[in-house]
């Protein structure tokens, strides 16, 4: 699955990559999207309850996928000046990837499935960094819910199918993950209005609900969105320090509620009993 770079969890911007040689390896400085995938490939392997050969196949293609995205939008931004590094490393990245994904649905064709929207929301992500939109909130939601389809695609490998509860976990990842695009938000002088981050909890809660009594999450699992709750109210409370402090400290702020969202999912998704080995 192809990475995008969304609203970040850390302040670093792209670094220049100066006249480095072309064999120098190029990797992604947007630690927050490494963060949302790993949780996303975690909830999604505790959901099928195995982890396998062919689970670490699949993390390796979603994490080449990550990788690939990052010179290529870095390449479109350079626009009329082409550097073969960027080019180099999108092939290599992206020729595994692709490589190790069609032996995965080869053997699991559910996942061709998933590929579709993959390719869509890579095309968004094109479009949205040539038009200087890339940072917009409606298209980081959407870069969000993109990476989160790892949670299906982990999955898909694991059980060779897809169901509405894998689904549904998606969704719910897709969900907290992307409440962090509103208050990160709120820190921009022009984006400081909680409204939008009432709203869009709101919605969240809704959505989660349903989800809930289509019976394609648990009510456990359903509760876990609380975190993302909790956070809102923090941030509410500590506005002052949220807002002017360090992003460094940010950063650890948004990752401790994502590590413990994670672990909390992947606790209520797993048997109460693992199966004795052998």
């Amino acid at each position: 699955m192809i990475g995008f770079q969304v609203a970040e969890f850390t302040d670093a911007a792209a670094r220049p990559h100066g006249h480095k040689p072309l064999h120098w390896p190029m990797f992604s400085p947007e630690h927050g999207v490494i963060l949302v995938l790993a949780g996303s490939l975690l909830t999604g392997a505790s959901l099928s309850q195995t982890w396998t050969w062919e689970t670490w196949l699949a993390c390796l293609v979603a994490f080449l996928g990550l990788q690939a995205e990052h010179p290529l939008v870095v390449q479109i931004k350079q626009r009329r000046s082409w550097k073969p590094r960027y080019l180099f490393w999108t092939g290599v990245y992206g020729g595994i990837a692709i490589s190790i994904a069609s032996y995965l649905t080869y053997r699991h064709p559910v996942l061709l499935w998933l590929y579709g929207g993959t390719v869509i929301a890579m095309g968004v992500d094109v479009v949205a960094v040539l038009r200087r939109r890339q940072k917009s909130i409606d298209t980081e939601i959407l870069m969000f819910a993109a990476i989160c389809m790892a949670t299906l695609f982990v999955y898909g490998t694991n059980t060779g199918t897809l169901t509405s509860q894998a689904v549904g976990l998606w969704l719910l990842n897709s969900l907290f993950f992307a409440s962090a695009v509103f208050t990160i938000k709120l820190r921009k002088v022009k984006t400081s209005s909680l409204t939008g981050s009432l709203v869009y909890h709101c919605v969240a809660i809704a959505a989660a609900a349903t989800l809930y009594w289509l019976g394609w999450l648990s009510l456990v699992t359903t509760l876990t969105l609380g975190v993302a709750l909790l956070k809102l109210v923090v941030v509410i409370l500590f506005r002052d320090w949220y807002c002017n402090c360090r992003f460094e400290y940010i950063a650890r702020f948004e990752t401790y509620f994502a590590l413990t969202y994670t672990a909390l999912v992947c606790l209520t998704v797993l048997p109460e009993y693992m199966p004795a080995p052998g």
